[in-house]
Parts: C-alpha cells; sequence; structure tokens
C-alpha cells in the first residue's frame, strides 16, 4: 500500500503522463496542464473520488469536475443535497463553493484517452489516502466508477474482493465510515442512460441520511 503524502502540484512520479502534460503545455497554453488539487472544504464529511481530469474539463481549468459534461449532473446533485451554494460549476471563478463536502481524483493528471494505467493509479494513491485520512471518521465516500472505488479500496488497505464495485452498493467501515459506490456521471453514461439523474440522486440521498443520522448521534 502507497503511503500517505500531501498533495504535490509539482508532482512528476508518472513519466507517461508528465510527458503527456508536457505535450498539453505546448498544443493549449492556455490550459491548467499540471496535477489538479483537490476542491472543497478539507474537512468536510462528504468525499467524492472521481477517476481523473477531462482534458477539457478539470486540465484545462484546474478545478474538479469543472468546464465538462460530468460536472453538470454532479454539481447540480451536490445542490440540491446542500452541498454546494449554487447547481452550476462551469468555471473556477463563478463563485462556487461545497459545504461539508470535497470532490478528489483517483490520479491527479490528465491520462491520455482518459485511461491511466495499473501503476499510475497506484503511484497516485497516496495523495488519495491522505485526503481520505484528513475526513472526519463519520464520513461518507462516494465512487464515480470502478477505478475510483478500487482505489479507495487499496487505499485504505481493504481487500477488493470484500467490497466489490456496484452502482448502489454501499460498505460499513471502521470509525462509522460508509462507502457508496455510483457509476461515473461521464457524458456516455448519462446520454446512454445507463445513469439517469434519478440514480444519481438515490446514492446521494443515501449519503446525506448517512451524515445527518451521524450529526444527530454525535450531538
Amino acid at each position: 500500500m502507497t503511503e500517505p503524502a500531501p498533495f504535490d502540484p509539482d508532482c512528476r512520479a508518472c513519466p507517461r503522463l508528465a510527458g503527456f502534460l508536457d505535450e498539453i503545455r505546448q498544443s493549449h497554453p492556455g490550459y491548467f496542464a499540471a496535477p489538479v488539487p483537490a476542491f472543497g472544504d478539507p474537512r468536510g464529511r462528504l468525499l467524492v473520488v472521481g477517476l481523473a481530469p477531462g482534458m477539457h474539463g478539470a486540465n484545462r481549468t484546474g478545478r474538479p469536475f469543472t468546464g465538462d459534461h460530468a460536472g453538470i449532473l454532479l454539481y447540480r446533485t451536490l445542490h440540491e443535497f446542500g452541498f454546494a451554494n449554487q447547481p452550476n460549476g462551469d468555471d473556477p471563478k463563478d463563485g462556487l463553493t461545497l459545504r461539508d463536502a470535497r470532490i478528489i481524483n483517483a490520479v491527479r493528471c490528465l491520462p491520455p484517452q482518459n485511461k491511466p494505467t495499473g501503476g499510475e493509479v497506484r503511484q497516485c494513491n497516496g495523495f488519495l489516502r491522505h485526503d481520505l485520512d484528513a475526513a472526519p471518521g463519520n464520513a461518507a465516500v462516494i465512487t464515480l466508477g470502478q477505478v475510483a472505488h478500487q482505489a479507495v479500496v487499496r487505499a485504505w488497505g481493504l481487500r477488493q474482493r470484500d467490497y466489490p464495485f456496484g452502482h448502489g452498493r454501499e460498505y460499513d467501515l471502521s470509525g462509522g465510515r460508509r462507502l457508496i459506490a455510483s457509476y461515473h456521471c461521464s457524458r456516455y453514461n448519462t446520454q446512454t442512460r445507463r445513469l439517469t439523474p434519478d440514480m444519481f440522486r438515490g446514492v446521494f440521498a443515501r449519503a446525506r441520511t448517512h451524515l445527518d443520522h451521524a450529526t444527530c448521534e454525535t450531538a
């Protein structure tokens, strides 16, 4: 298991990803084109874990799920359940703030074809574990897609076979934490209806219920 480490905005530990970002800075000089930090409340009890920055989304803007299709449903849903001050997150200067929530990617750099290798996911796992460990003990963690889900399971040193991915699957973890899996809110998944807004809201409703119940228990 990779040791936890604070996010390094200058990380070049993955040669393929570092080289790809070098190319992007040449071809798109206005893009962020660097490891993308987490976004939101550092002590937020809701953690949403995505896969990696999108080419014209977070890789362009420097903020997770900002500027591409995947962020439309995510930020609208976060707002609906009280985790965001507004339903849109199109630009880093739009005034969006998250309440009691944080968004993290399992891989912080843009991968070619949006497909990180297993080694790249593992290399970034220390950053993920550091952010997961910073969350309160009663946190709810929503994983968007199988790769992100498996990265969270690995970060906490759990056995993959005990926590298989599947949309809507839910697991109680030590310390009162809750792990909830969801299909990724990608353009492909939403347009093919593999993931509907109601399905996505169902996942966040369960996270909201968990956090509200945890608040009552500790009040």
